[in-house]
Formats: structure tokens, C-alpha cells, sequence
């Protein structure tokens, strides 16, 4: 059922796109077309420059859209490889520079969730935000003891929009379902529950704070990442402080040349951190675009934004390291293989005709570095064998995805001359040879042995009660065999007491009949 909030919801999107001038999308969705005319009665139609580049129409769209909207042009403005040049760049003010809310509301919502006056928290604090993005803003503030920090404040009322946004789109997902040939290969439904879940986990501060501490401990001391120490006494759900950073947005790059930052160190570092994320620590940071990435010069990585983060189930861990090791290995009749053994293909594909089309489309961008490699043109050549295999999308690896394709995207941006397989290879070849080589199995063992020790004094009353339930299990086997025996004679018995009583009964009967 199409409840009147959300086809309101759907009517405002198509009204903001014609509002700026964006008619042509209007009438691409062949929905509510007619609200093209209706938009000469918006104020905001007859104010709004009517020269604006269409990316500047575009972005600022988005931004009246809300926070999903906001998102998914973050998300864009990572792939400038697949993106018109001047959408990209208009889309990368997305990142961090969305229009503020009031500074009153924020120190209104600061106070309300801390419980006490600005002046009593914060030794110095500034009104004017640092940053401003879909979620929230942050301002730049000290504390009494004089450490330097941060303040994270949630944008206000900013649930309504999104659980509109939701609706809207499970909605939409079910007449997919409905009316849509591939929706049951691409589960939009269930792709939706797992978008719904990442966006409402950004809604929790508390919970964005807790996962800022557990990246902060897998990478502590690292040199390859730099995660900000929260301080959990003025941190609440809609406000979060943590420790101010210092570093170089990763996105400016030109800033970065001048200062002598290491490009190719940095993009190999980066492909490093998401296969630790994904394969030693199987917690990783899922909003890595790079209004959330800073850089430490020469080559070191700061973090900020872990409101979204994603792990995997062991089994996909373990078929996605396969996967990829043979991928890299060029051993893609193992890639059908797995496919079809994990259920991501049907059990009824051919494994040589799926190998066969795994090699025409991975083939092509080996030995390529990244700028060598049309990824509009492979994504393409993904989905159409997806489709003609009847692929199933996995829910549970769209974050995933996503992680993969803005680290892929920076990468682009950094070092363009970057190896990614030659890269990713032998971080995955070790991985393996420490999960299931000799010394792994080993090393398991050796975990047991303060298990199997503490229960040692128990081992002698083990093995008696064990060999006394044989025993006993022995003797009861006895008795049902002599049992079994027993009856079985009986039957035997019974049957030739049967037969006799058939043959002398018939007897008996010949006689009568004789005698007659």
C-alpha cells in the first residue's frame, strides 16, 4: 500500500528537481510530469538563477533532498571515472561543506544532551562549524584541561526525512518485486533492509563512538592508520567529542604534492587497510570517501566518520578471500567453482561456460594499472554476465562493495599508476597461509591447551564414566541381540505351529469330503 506520506514524499523529490531546473529527470521517471508546470507557483523556481551550471543545480538538489540523497553524491563524487568531469567536482562539496544548521540549535541540542551550560563544558568553543555534512556538523572546541577537540552535533528533526526516504524506498522495492523480471536475482528488498540499517546506525552517536574505539584499538600504534580518541564522558547519542586532528584532507591533492606527501605509498597503504579491515579484523570502516580521510604526512592515514561500519559472516570472509586469491591467481574456473559453492549462482550453472565468462570480462585489466581501466566498461561487462547467470546480489556485501569501489576511487585519484592486484595479492597469500597453513592449524591447537588443562584433573573420572557407558552400552547391545534371538525363534516357532495347524485343517477337510 502506497501510504499518503510517502506518495507525498515522492512528489516533493520530483517538485525540488524541477524547482532547479532539473525537468529532464522529471520526465525520464515518466512520474508525475505534470508537476513541471505546477513548479511555476514555487518561490524558489522564479529565484533560482537560471544560468547555474547543471552540476551546481544538481548538488544543491541533493542537498534539499536530505541526508540519503546527500549520500548517495558522496558516494558518486568518489568515481570521477564514471562521472561527466564537472558533476564530480561540483558533488565533492557533498563530502563536507552541506549547508549548517543554526549555531543556536546547536548549542541548544549540546547543552540539552550534556546537561549543563556551554561555559561549564568547554573551556573555549566556536559557534561556526568546522564541517557540515548530511548527518551532522562539527565544531572545533577546548576543554578544561586544555586538550584540543572536537564536537559532533546530529542534525535536528533529521529522522522524519529519513524514515520517509525508507518507506519510499521499500515501496518502490516491492512493485520491483512485483513487476520486474530481474528483481528476484537483485533482492531489492533485502538490499534496502541493509541500507536502512547502516543509515539508522549513524542516527546513534553512542554507536558511531563505540565503533571509533574498536577501529582505534585494531590499528593502535600502526603506521598505516590514525583513529582519534573519544572522550566518552561528553558523549551522548546525539553528541559525540572526540580528539581534534591535524591533518591534510585526502582529496587535495595539489595541497598534498606541495608538502611532500608519498603518493604511491599512500595508495598502496590504502588498498592495505581495507584488506586488513576486511580479512584480519573483519570490522571496517564502510564511508571511506575523502571528505572523511585525512592524511599525515609523509604517507599515514587519519579516519574520521564511523557511523557506518560493516563485518562479514566467516563463511563469506572465507569465500571472499577464495575469490579473490584466485582471481589474482587467474584461476577462474576456481572463481565459478566458488560461486556456485557459496550460493551466489545457481547449482545448475555450468562451471565451464561461467569460467569462460569470468575470463572475457577479468582478463582485459590485468597488468593494468588503474588509469588504464575503463570501470564504466567492467561494470557493464559485470552486469550483464550477472544477469545472463542469474547472479543473486548478496545484501549482506553492499557495504562492502561500496568500501571496495571508494577505495578503488582514491586510489584513482592518488596514484593512478597503482598495480591494485599486484597490490592486494600477497596481503591475501599471507592471510591464507596464517588462517589455514600448517602453522595456523598449529597455533589453534595450542589455544586448546589452557581449555584442555583446566579440565585435567577431571580426565580419569572422564575416561572411567566413558568406559563404563561402553561397557554398559556393550552389555545392553548383548542383552537386545539374546532378546532379538529370542523372539525371533518365537516367531519361527509360532510360524511352523501355523503351518502345521494349515495342513492338518485341510486334511481334515479332504477327509470330510471323502467320507460324505
Amino acid at each position: 500500500m502506497f501510504y499518503p506520506r510517502i506518495l507525498f514524499r515522492l512528489i516533493h523529490i520530483n517538485w525540488v528537481l524541477v524547482s532547479h531546473g532539473l525537468d529532464e529527470i522529471v520526465f525520464k521517471t515518466h512520474l508525475f510530469r505534470s508537476i513541471r508546470y505546477l513548479a511555476v507557483f514555487s518561490p524558489s523556481y522564479w529565484r533560482k538563477p537560471k544560468t547555474e551550471p547543471r552540476a551546481v543545480r544538481i548538488r544543491k538538489a541533493l542537498e534539499d533532498l536530505g541526508p540519503i540523497y546527500v549520500k548517495f553524491g558522496q558516494a558518486l563524487s568518489t568515481r570521477k571515472d564514471l562521472l561527466p568531469e564537472d558533476i564530480a567536482d561540483e558533488l565533492v562539496k557533498l563530502q563536507d561543506r552541506v549547508p549548517p544548521f543554526a549555531k543556536e540549535t546547536a548549542l541548544k541540542i549540546i547543552e540539552n544532551e550534556l546537561g549543563a551550560p556551554i561555559a561549564q563544558i568547554f573551556a573555549q568553543f566556536e559557534a561556526e562549524p568546522l564541517a557540515s555534512a548530511s548527518v551532522a556538523q562539527v565544531h572545533a572546541a577546548q576543554l578544561h584541561n586544555g586538550k584540543q577537540v572536537v564536537v559532533k552535533v546530529l542534525r535536528p528533526d533529521i529522522e522524519e526525512g529519513i524514515y520517509s526516504d525508507i518507506g519510499l524506498l521499500y515501496e518502490l522495492a516491492r512493485i520491483a518485486e512485483k513487476f520486474w523480471p530481474d528483481a528476484r536475482r537483485l533482492r531489492p528488498m533485502q538490499v534496502v533492509a541493509e541500507f536502512e540499517r547502516s543509515t539508522l546506525d549513524e542516527l546513534d552517536l553512542l554507536r558511531e563512538a563505540a565503533n571509533a574505539a574498536k577501529l582505534r584499538r585494531n590499528f593502535e600504534n600502526s603506521e598505516l592508520l590514525y583513529v582519534p580518541e573519544i572522550n566518552w564522558d561528553y558523549t551522548r547519542r546525539k553528541v559525540m567529542v572526540m580528539e581534534r586532528i591535524y591533518g591534510i584532507p585526502v582529496g587535495e591533492t595539489e595541497r598534498l604534492k606541495k608538502e611532500g606527501a608519498n603518493f604511491k605509498l599512500l595508495a598502496e597503504r590504502g588498498v592495505e587497510i581495507f584488506f586488513t579491515q576486511v580479512f584480519r579484523d573483519n570490522f571496517f570502516h564502510a564511508d571511506m570517501h575523502p571528505g572523511n580521510i585525512f592524511v599525515d604526512l609523509p604517507a599515514k592515514y587519519i579516519a574520521v566518520d564511523f557511523g557506518i561500519v560493516g563485518s562479514l559472516s566467516l563463511t563469506d570472509q572465507h569465500y571472499l578471500a577464495e575469490n579473490f586469491l584466485a582471481f589474482f591467481n587467474r584461476d577462474y574456473r576456481k572463481v565459478a567453482q566458488m560461486h556456485v559453492e557459496s550460493g551466489w549462482v545457481d547449482s545448475s550453472t555450468r562451471i565451464e561456460e561461467f569460467e569462460s565468462a569470468i575470463r572475457s570480462v577479468c582478463e582485459p585489466i590485468f597488468e593494468k594499472p588503474l588509469k588504464d581501466i575503463s570501470f564504466g566498461q567492467l561494470l557493464l561487462r559485470l552486469f550483464q554476465t550477472a544477469r545472463r547467470f542469474d547472479m543473486h546480489v548478496q545484501p549482506q556485501l553492499v557495504l562492502l562493495q561500496k568500501t571496495l569501489l571508494n577505495i578503488e576511487g582514491l586510489g584513482r585519484e592518488l596514484y593512478p599508476d597503482l598495480d591494485l592486484w599486484q597490490t592486494a595479492k600477497p596481503f591475501l597469500e599471507k592471510w591464507f597461509k596464517e588462517r589455514v597453513g600448517p602453522k595456523a592449524k598449529i597455533t589453534e591447537i595450542l589455544k586448546q591447551i589452557p581449555h584442555i588443562a583446566e579440565h585435567f584433573p577431571e580426565i580419569p573420572e572422564l575416561v572411567f564414566k566413558t568406559l563404563e557407558s561402553t561397557a554398559n552400552s556393550q552389555k545392553r547391545a548383548e542383552n537386545q541381540q539374546r532378546e532379538l534371538a529370542l523372539l525371533r525363534e518365537q516367531m519361527e516357532m509360532q510360524h511352523r505351529n501355523t503351518l502345521w495347524s494349515i495342513y492338518i485343517g485341510a486334511i481334515l477337510i479332504s477327509l470330510a469330503i471323502l467320507l460324505r
